[in-house]
């Protein structure tokens, strides 16, 4: 008896088993009958990610209620590699789980969403569904279903746009013309004009200067004012006559002066009557009682006897007035107005290769401006940091020179030297275009924060951007640069006539200024434009014709002869 027991136990399991094996392998062979949709159509590599999305359609009759079924998306690369997305777990309606439920006896759409790095291998590859189904202690995998071709990695373009991005330089403050000035004040007695004796060596310390700048071989003198005043105290008559009188007097001597010294220059005068402005200025910086009080007269009041009147009034302190602030106003200044002219340019280009420690800094810096040959000005930066250690800015231009190279990690050194003299706005931009280059976007992020003032901080973010897969912003942050990196984000936000105008206008234009283009031409279908421009751009760098060859951009003309015969 208990030998048939037993028998029938194993019959039973044998049953059970037969019948789960069963259920997986029908599931197994009609898993054919999912329908998918994919979103987007082909996938496409964004801020450095891939996005993907699946609708599918289980039909009726399909999903056994005991069965759990665990689904990944993965995409499989041509060179053997492959990057999971992450798995997906559903279950019938006899199965005690907490995973998505999929009826057996009626159709169901369900939805998968998930994100993976981008990585190179992804360029060219497919998108498959694989399955593994379990019911009770049996499982089975599912062969692997291809639902998708690759991934479009237009986006990844910034690697090499990146190239053409525009480093800040630190520049000169080099003037060729330096405008200067020397000013000297005859004073004078209360209600006189005449010039006393003692302010004679006044006049005399004045014409000395004059003749040192005329004399000067590098020195020009523009003019000399005579700017004549009186105080304001006393009728506005009285002090036009007298203000006149002293600018009159002081226009005579000097003019006796510069012609006793044969010096031509010219003498600008004019007189001012009542010198409000001078006092309300001394004033202001004084310490006397009522201060206060006397600013406000002359705010409230704009007529000169009126004004005169009010401070009598205040007479606690108008006698400090009388004694320290209105004898200051009652002068004539002299003002020559010069200019220093600076070494011409070839000058300055011949002493930078020859002897630079005869130039200024700022002469040394300026010097790099008047060559195109970034040899020269790598050598004359090179010296101008070891002439002056102590400024940033011939520190930053090496690593401009460097990064514009392509050399990133020479370009990083010189500007961390810049940064540990000064971490100057431009110098900050440039660390986060190294940081872009080698996809530290954390970085790069951190170092354009402490930017602000840059001149090319705008094209520096839009880089940024790209690189974020924020591309909008990108657009609004290049405006009308004309780069690489400016079209790139124009074709990415799908402003393809933008992005024609702008790759049109670049300065300098590329092997990759000529691929855009060709995308451009695919994605408006314009054959035209597309083979032209590859052409152009297998020309100047062979190594994209593989990339087109596999760049899912001209997928629609792989069968096309004329793109064929440009990427064999």
């Amino acid at each position: 008896m208990k030998r048939t027991l037993k028998t029938v136990a194993t019959v039973a399991l044998a049953g059970f088993v037969v019948a789960s094996c069963s259920s997986l392998n029908k599931m197994k062979r009609l898993e054919k009958n999912i329908a998918y949709k994919v979103t987007p159509e082909m996938l496409e590599a964004k801020g450095g990610q891939v996005d993907l999305k699946i609708d599918a359609t289980i039909p009726a009759k399909y999903f056994n209620k005991k069965v759990t079924l665990v689904a990944t998306p993965v995409l499989k690369f041509q060179n053997g590699g492959e990057k999971a997305y992450d798995p997906k777990t559903f279950q019938g309606e006899k199965v005690q789980g907490n995973n998505e439920v999929v009826p057996y006896a009626t159709e169901k759409t369900v939805n998968y969403s998930g994100t993976v790095p981008f990585e190179e291998g992804m360029r060219v590859s497919g998108l498959y569904v694989k399955f593994q189904g379990s019911k009770g202690k049996k499982s089975a995998d599912y062969e692997s279903r291809k639902i998708a071709d690759g991934v479009i990695s237009t986006s990844e373009l910034i690697e090499n746009t990146l190239q053409s991005a525009n480093p800040a330089n630190g520049d000169d403050a080099f003037q060729r013309i330096i405008k200067e000035k020397h000013n000297a004040n005859i004073m004078f007695l209360i209600q006189q004009a005449n010039i006393r004796a003692s302010e004679l060596k006044t006049a005399k310390e004045f014409n000395k200067e004059v003749a040192n700048v005329n004399d000067a071989a590098n020195k020009k003198i523009s003019n000399i004012e005579v700017s004549a005043y009186a105080s304001p105290d006393g009728g506005v008559g009285l002090n036009t006559k007298l203000a006149e009188n002293r600018e009159d007097n002081t226009t005579k001597m000097l003019s006796k002066d510069l012609k006793k010294a044969k010096i031509d220059a010219a003498i600008d005068a004019k007189y001012t009557a009542q010198d409000w402005e001078g006092f309300q200025e001394l004033v202001s910086k004084s310490n006397i009682q009522d201060k206060e009080l006397i600013l406000r007269v002359l705010s409230m009041y704009q007529d000169p006897e009126q004004r005169e009147q009010e401070i009598k009034n205040i007479s606690s302190v108008y006698k400090t007035l009388a004694d320290e602030i209105l004898p200051q106003l009652r002068r004539s200044r002299l003002t020559l107005n010069y200019e220093i002219i600076g070494k011409s340019d070839d000058e300055i280009a011949s002493l930078a290769s020859s002897n630079p420690k005869e130039l200024t800094l700022e002469e040394l810096l300026y010097a790099a401006t008047l060559t195109n040959d970034n040899g020269k000005k790598e050598v004359i930066y090179t010296k101008a940091t070891e002439l002056f250690p102590n400024d940033y800015r011939a520190f930053n231009n090496l690593g401009k020179l460097a990064y514009q190279a392509g050399n990133i990690d020479k370009a990083e050194s010189y500007l961390k030297k810049a940064a540990n003299i000064q971490a100057a706005p431009e110098v900050n931009m440039n660390l986060g275009l190294v940081a872009l280059a080698k996809g530290d976007k954390s970085a790069a992020e951190s170092y354009l924060g402490k930017a602000s003032g840059a001149k090319e901080l705008g094209e520096t973010m839009g880089n940024l951007y790209i690189a974020q897969g924020q591309y909008e912003r990108a657009v609004n942050s290049f405006g009308d640069a004309k780069t690489n990196s400016a079209a790139l984000a124009q074709i990415l936000a799908k402003d393809y006539n933008k992005a024609k105008n702008t790759l049109a206008g670049v300065e300098k234009p590329d092997a990759y200024t000529d691929y855009l283009m060709a995308v451009l031409g695919a994605r408006t279908n314009n054959l035209s434009m597309l083979t032209s421009s590859l052409k152009s751009a297998v020309a100047k760098d062979s190594s994209l014709a593989k990339k087109a060859a596999t760049d899912l951009e001209f997928a629609k003309y792989f069968v096309n002869s004329d793109f064929m015969n440009i990427i064999k």
